[in-house]
């Protein structure tokens, strides 16, 4: 029989909560620790994880509070007061932070700070180094994960601006302690590919937003490295406008954005197809400039020939003319024929790059939780989370021991 008393999960969690509120440390508290996954909602209330190297707590800034404090970046050492209690709503204690205190750069920023200070020191930054992009380029290789949004956005802004150049993908592993050699591996690649297949203009390396640590294989001394002795120039694109990695300084040009990344690498076709339309229009006014002068010249020999001269001549030159005319037409449409051939294949092979079109086939991309993609059975465990993304969407699974 079920007991006497059976409690429902709300009034266990606010008895939780009541013995939290009544304990005095926990009510009027000061904590040390590291900033991480900083972020502002829209509605001004700021969210953290205070960290030290044992464990971690999740942390509240309201937004009344947040308008009176200089807020934090990822990475920071902080010494914060305020409150302990229980989230009723997630299960979860946490910290309600009233006061915050800057206590130091923190273990990420001072890492960050000791390794570009050093690999400036070696040249490695210096602008005189680093080459140009050029202009118009005919093919570009890019390193991300081959299953983000970020090669979404880079193969969208090529296809939108630059449908002409070709893309070589070298699919890295962008977040965590493995991503470092692979990111390393993929510019290695596609140096090889751009000194014994086809060559390269510029090399997009890339990654979406995140916290200082989802960031920090791009902060790594051998990416940096890698970045500097490749011998096709490099790009990086690499979280959000205002964050910095030490990639940025070694490529040979930092954009804000993957988007950014692919902005900077290409021009603008549309701003091409006036330039088009410059020469187009100067080249037919040569070509008129040049009939109207053998005009001018057949009309003098009839003059100069007078009644001695005979028709025909007069009408050989005017064939001559009306030849001239109609070769410079079929030119100047075999050209523009030929541009369009080439774009509308540039379009076509942008399109079978796409990453998404073969699952509309059938075929699902596995990964982990971290974003790295499962090809081997080595990869997993019985028991492990993984995210399984079709042609319309994505679920989560688990790996069945039975099936393993």
């Amino acid at each position: 029989m079920p007991p006497s008393t059976v409690l429902t999960v709300s009034q266990v969690t606010a008895y939780i909560k009541s013995v939290f509120t009544q304990d005095e440390l926990l009510g009027d508290i000061w904590l040390s620790g590291e900033i991480s996954g900083f972020i502002q909602a829209n509605s001004g209330h700021c969210y953290f994880t205070l960290k030290d190297a044992g464990a971690v707590l999740k942390a509240v800034i309201w937004r009344t509070q947040a308008s009176r404090m200089a807020l934090p970046r990822n990475g920071d050492q902080v010494t914060v007061h305020g409150s302990i209690s229980v989230y009723e709503v997630g299960g979860q204690y946490q910290l309600y932070v009233d006061r915050l205190e800057a206590a130091g750069a923190g273990r990420l920023w001072i890492e960050f700070e000791r390794l570009r200070t050093q690999l400036a020191a070696e040249g490695l930054f210096d602008a005189a180094r680093k080459r140009p992009i050029p202009a118009r380029p005919r093919r570009l290789g890019i390193v991300t994960s081959a299953t983000a949004a970020a090669l979404r956005d880079i193969l969208r802004t090529l296809s939108a601006r630059y449908p002409l150049v070709d893309v070589i993908l070298a699919p890295a592993t962008v977040q965590g302690d493995q991503a470092p050699p692979t990111i390393v591996a993929a510019l290695t690649s596609l140096n090889c590919w751009s000194a014994k297949r086809e060559p390269l203009d510029a090399i997009i390396l890339a990654r979406g937003g995140g916290s200082i640590e989802d960031l920090w294989a791009f902060n790594d001394e051998r990416v940096a490295r890698a970045i500097v002795a490749s011998a096709v120039p490099v790009i990086t694109g690499v979280g959000h406008e205002t964050d910095f990695t030490i990639a940025d300084f070694a490529a040979d040009l930092r954009a804000p954005t993957p988007t950014g990344a692919a902005t900077l690498a290409t021009p603008d076709v549309r701003e091409l197809g006036g330039g088009v339309n410059v020469l187009r229009q100067a080249a037919q006014a040569q070509i008129a400039a040049r009939l109207a002068a053998h005009r001018t010249a057949v009309d003098g020999l009839a003059q100069r020939a007078g009644r001695v001269s005979p028709d025909r001549r007069l009408a050989h030159h005017r064939q001559r003319i009306d030849d001239l005319n109609r070769r410079a037409s079929l030119a100047i449409s075999h050209h523009l024929r030929n541009a369009r051939q080439r774009l509308t294949g540039t379009r076509l092979r942008l399109a079978a790059l796409d990453p998404t079109a073969v699952l509309s086939r059938g075929y699902a991309i596995v990964s982990q939780p971290d974003g790295a993609v499962v090809s081997s059975t080595a990869q997993v465990a019985p028991g492990d989370p993984l995210r399984v993304r079709v042609a319309d969407g994505e679920f989560g699974a688990t790996v069945n021991p039975h099936y393993f």
